[in-house]
């Protein structure tokens, strides 16, 4: 079955985009494509003129790993490590020194208002906190890129909206680029592009 039709996107550095559309559309296919978590049977993905198509085993997962970030709707934080230790696990699977990561993985708990919490596992985090967790996690190893598959969803109206600011002061800090799927129209609205997908295409 084909899921996308001839889709073509270029995303720049710093910028946020969102894509939207009805489920089914092709949305999550398209993120874990361009992610690399999935492959498509034909064209090509490139970031920073390497062909990712062309990547596979280790290679793939290294470059992934060191450029890409990954939020998701579930955090998927490992239960039996802090909060600390989940943003850690990138940067020590990438080979870094554990000391530098560490004191990385605290500044970004800091900067995301979870200085109090560093000690603290999963299940003693509220969801907000838990999310902002698998934040940093995705920051960790400075990404080019962090790929959000519906951020907010399991999200209360609050705890959702500070989850977008935060993408936006991120933006604005460290120049971080996102390609969010999203059905939060409020979220959309606020990217610096809207992607509509329908029947695997992007449309107007």
């Amino acid at each position: 079955m084909e899921v996308l039709k001839g889709v073509d996107v270029e995303i720049s550095k710093g910028e946020v985009v969102s894509i939207v559309g009805p489920s089914g559309s092709g949305k999550s296919t398209l993120l874990h494509i361009l992610g690399t978590l999935d492959k498509a049977d034909m064209g090509e993905v490139r970031m920073n003129n390497v062909l990712l198509n062309a990547l596979s085993g280790k290679k793939m997962a290294a470059f992934r790993n060191k450029n890409i970030g990954f939020v998701f709707q579930f955090h998927h934080l490992l239960p039996e490590f802090s909060a600390l230790e989940n943003v850690c696990i990138p940067g020590w699977l990438a080979g870094r020194k554990k000391n530098e990561v560490k004191g990385e993985a605290e500044k970004l708990l800091q900067l995301l208002g979870l200085s109090q919490r560093l000690d603290n596992k999963p299940n003693q985090l509220s969801g907000g906190e838990q999310q902002r967790v698998a934040v940093a996690r995705a920051l960790i190893n400075k990404p080019d890129i962090i790929f959000a598959d519906e951020p907010t969803g399991n999200l209360d109206s609050a705890n959702a909206k500070e989850l977008h600011q935060l993408f936006f002061d991120l933006r604005d800090q460290f120049s971080q680029t996102f390609l969010i799927v999203t059905h939060n129209e409020e979220l959309a609205l606020l990217s610096d592009r809207v992607l509509h997908m329908k029947d695997g295409k992007i449309v107007q």
